[in-house]
């Protein structure tokens, strides 16, 4: 008995593991690599839980600029190991924490808008600097990220407020509309992560993660600002943590994925809307953005939150294909002697 349940359980885990492969060597294909990817999560954040003193953070810091942009020789393509994010998620964790002691113990409201602030901040804002992290090229500087940060995730919802002006999108509760909602806001952000591509002048698949995770982080921050003043604090308990597989992954994807289709070196043209790089990804992201709006009737979703997890799961998935692709790009352009 306890032999067919051994089975039983290395079959199910053989199954998963599958579906995995199949899935990264599909998503790896849009990228133009016929093969699976291994997913090594705990390898990649295993710095997270280990020491690290200020100058190793100065040092993440001070890149992007013309003294402490590295030459394309001496980029690394190991695998990458993020871990300053956490400080700073941590950081503001115990900021959100203090200003939730200050209203719920002492009942300031004055902490409020802190609290709306800092909460709406904490996951984007840290993810933000995870794509800063990954940045192998270090090509871009912090002030450059938070000018996208902060402009392109206005401007991102300026846009989209335009669009949705012009084009009908319902309540987002049924498939149409929420169809509808993912295509504007999706679409909104592309053009802004398009732009500051080109005024960037960037041509690396870890840039287009780069400003499109800031682009999607900042329109996060002030959509859930928002919706947290209008539907009060309970919406940034929910949302706050929701942010993991949101607005700033769908981005990133994006960002990635105009990286992908636009000729090296060349700025980004309406003609790589219909190339298949920028197009499967683009999609992938749209649809992402619907099944999240969409209210799916189902008796045992909203219980367990099924819907949400899946779709975190292909958003990261999806990352780490492309992660893969942008070592791989170092590798390529390293072999072909491409020097900034």
């Amino acid at each position: 008995m306890a032999e067919k349940s051994d089975n039983e359980t290395f079959n199910q885990k053989h199954r998963e593991n599958r579906l995995l492969a199949d899935a990264t060597k599909e998503l790896n294909e849009w990228t133009g690599e016929d093969e699976a990817v291994e997913i090594h999560m705990f390898r990649m954040f295993s710095e997270v839980f280990k020491p690290h003193n200020k100058d190793e953070a100065d040092a993440l810091f001070i890149v992007g600029t013309k003294t402490t942009t590295p030459p394309l020789t001496t980029v690394s393509s190991a695998p990458v190991k993020p871990w300053l994010f956490s400080r700073v998620l941590a950081l503001l964790g115990i900021s959100f924490g203090l200003l939730t002691m200050l209203f719920m113990v002492f009942h300031s409201n004055k902490a409020v808008p802190g609290m709306i602030f800092i909460g709406s901040l904490a996951v984007p804002f840290s993810l933000t600097i995870m794509f800063f992290e990954i940045n192998v090229y270090k090509n871009i500087s912090v002030f450059q990220a938070m000018q996208v940060f902060l402009i392109g995730g206005i401007a991102s919802l300026v846009a989209t407020m335009i669009f949705y002006e012009i084009i009908p999108s319902g309540n987002g509760v049924g498939l149409g509309s929420a169809l509808a909602i993912g295509f504007i806001e999706e679409t909104a952000k592309m053009l802004i992560i398009g732009y500051f591509i080109n005024s960037f002048k960037v041509n690396y698949i870890f840039n287009g993660l780069l400003i499109g995770a800031c682009v999607g982080a900042g329109f996060a921050v002030f959509e859930t600002s928002g919706y947290t003043d209008q539907f009060g604090l309970a919406t940034l308990f929910v949302r706050s943590w929701q942010t993991i597989g949101t607005h700033t992954i769908w981005s990133a994807i994006i960002g990635a994925a105009i990286i992908l289709a636009k000729e090296r070196r060349q700025p980004v043209q309406g003609k790589i809307m219909v190339r298949p790089k920028f197009l499967r990804f683009y999609v992938l992201a749209v649809l992402l953005h619907a099944v999240w709006d969409w209210q799916i009737p189902l008796p045992f979703n909203d219980p367990f939150d099924i819907q949400t997890w899946i779709l975190i799961a292909i958003a990261w998935i999806a990352i780490f294909v492309l992660i893969n692709a942008g070592l791989r790009e170092v590798r390529t352009l390293q072999g072909q002697r491409i020097i900034n």
